[in-house]
């Protein structure tokens, strides 16, 4: 990112966060939340990138979540939503999130299963 110098230095940075998600202020996706975790599938981009894309895919080579991506990196969440989402669309990270409240089994039927197995 260029760091602004001079009297103005104190500013922060001359790239504004639309500017780095490609001028979107929303992720192609709608489930990356800030726990889910992030891994990239490869260790090198077969195309050029972006350095903030590329930063992103080094630090991914471990699972991380999305949350983590933000604080390594220093940007704001949605701008990082949106990179993640661009590499998660050309097959370079592969996510996974949390199951919902409505994916999660109901105790009932949690209990039933238990009581099955303790049948066996």
């Amino acid at each position: 990112m260029t760091e602004a110098t001079g009297p103005d230095s104190d500013a922060g940075p001359l790239v504004r966060p639309y500017f780095l998600a490609g001028g979107r202020s929303r992720p192609a996706r709608d489930d990356l939340r800030l726990i889910t975790l992030v891994v990239a599938v490869t260790d090198h981009a077969s195309e050029i990138m972006s350095p903030e894309h590329a930063e992103i895919l080094r630090l991914c080579a471990r699972s991380c979540s999305v949350a983590e991506v933000s604080a390594l990196t220093g940007l704001p969440l949605m701008v990082v939503k949106v990179l993640l989402s661009d590499l998660i669309e050309r097959g370079y990270l592969l996510h996974r999130s949390p199951p919902t409240s409505s994916e999660i089994p109901s105790q009932e039927l949690l209990q039933a299963v238990l009581d099955g197995i303790r049948r066996l």
